[in-house]
């Protein structure tokens, strides 16, 4: 796809969350939405499956989420009228955590890289395979990490996959204003293993 990502951006600037869906789906090209089962994760879910439920929905389960972010994601993937795939590390966390010493910690450089490629990148990888996206229906937002400070609601990632970002310039309230709003349920524990401190990037959205 040949497109002004810098004037895109203009003009979706003040288009409404569903708006940017529904433009990215008008786009006609094989499209996945993500989602992480994280705090307030409901809200992106929700507007794809109100714009059309049929948008496969990856969530890439690393194996280490607690278990209130299990129960929330089991209601949401029950009560919402979403097209959920799930994908997981080809290793049980049980039996990476006996053979490798479990998540490595902040100054495990190498180590970390590894350990998010097989819990994060690798399952990500297989999803990409089978989909084969030109699309991708992200929740990320601008205040989250300084990476995402960089990109704007469009924008074109190392693998040539076209990100859409309909929730980019939303703050905390607003997302919490459209869980309120839609009566959604968010888990209370989150945990990303591959993050290791807050403000990291998780590596699907860096990766080439």
């Amino acid at each position: 796809m040949d497109l002004d990502i810098d004037n895109l951006n203009k003009t979706l600037r003040d288009a409404s969350a569903g708006d940017i869906v529904s433009w990215a789906l008008g786009l006609q090209q094989p499209t996945i939405a993500t989602t992480s089962m994280g705090r307030n994760a409901a809200a992106m879910l929700h507007l794809v499956g109100q714009v059309d439920a049929t948008v496969p929905t990856i969530w890439v389960d690393t194996g280490y989420n607690l278990r209130d972010t299990y129960v929330v994601a089991d209601r949401l993937i029950r009560s919402l009228d979403v097209n959920i795939h799930v994908y997981s590390p080809e290793m049980t966390s049980e039996r990476r955590n006996a053979l490798t010493g479990g998540i490595p910690t902040v100054d495990e450089e190498e180590r970390h890289q590894e350990f998010t490629r097989q819990v994060k990148l690798e399952p990500f990888d297989r999803a990409l395979n089978d989909f084969q996206p030109q699309i991708w229906l992200t929740g990320i937002r601008r205040e989250e990490t300084e990476h995402r400070k960089t990109l704007d609601i469009v924008s074109r990632d190392a693998r040539g996959i076209l990100k859409v970002a309909p929730l980019f310039y939303w703050s905390e309230e607003d997302v919490e204003a459209y869980m309120e709003r839609f009566e959604l349920p968010t888990c209370k524990h989150y945990f990303d293993p591959t993050k290791v401190h807050d403000g990291r990037e998780c590596g699907m959205h860096t990766a080439a």
